[in-house]
């Protein structure tokens, strides 16, 4: 099986602006499970104060909150979308991000789709690739 690599990714300095801009995020593919990944990056984004929006079919609740099925099912928007799925399910959800007007496509540590991430850049979104995160924002320099 072939991984495919980012084609590009925003520097670091650009990440770090991400991270301090956008305060709501959708966590697609958020897991009920406490040891999944990605429950515990929507659990320590909520600790760090930004607001989590759980997307997953499949629940109504999560850490809390109210899960929804879908990005055009969130009743006020997201700016950035953090994506836990197989690359092969992320053309939809950017679709999805692009007709909401997020800000942000984020692919998780192992998620890359480089279409849709033209297709996203194309559209006016940043886009960061095979990036957690969480370990993105713990590597932020503290705030003065």
């Amino acid at each position: 099986m072939k991984c495919e690599m980012p084609d590009k990714n925003p520097p670091c300095e650009e990440v770090v602006k991400i991270l301090e801009t956008h305060k709501k995020i959708a966590v697609v593919g958020c897991s009920p499970k406490a040891w999944r990944d990605s429950h515990k990056v929507a659990k320590y984004l909520l600790e760090k104060g930004y607001e989590v929006v759980p997307v997953n079919p499949g629940q109504r609740e999560i850490l809390g909150k109210t899960c929804y099925k879908s990005l055009r099912d969130i009743p006020c928007g997201v700016e950035v979308v953090d994506i836990f799925l197989n690359p092969k399910r992320v053309p939809p959800v950017v679709e999805e991000a692009i007709e909401i007007d997020a800000k942000v496509v984020w692919m998780q540590l192992g998620v890359v789709d480089n279409v849709s991430a033209g297709k996203a850049r194309e559209n006016g979104l940043q886009v960061v690739m095979n990036r957690c995160i969480k370990e993105e924002h713990r590597k932020m320099p503290p705030r003065k």
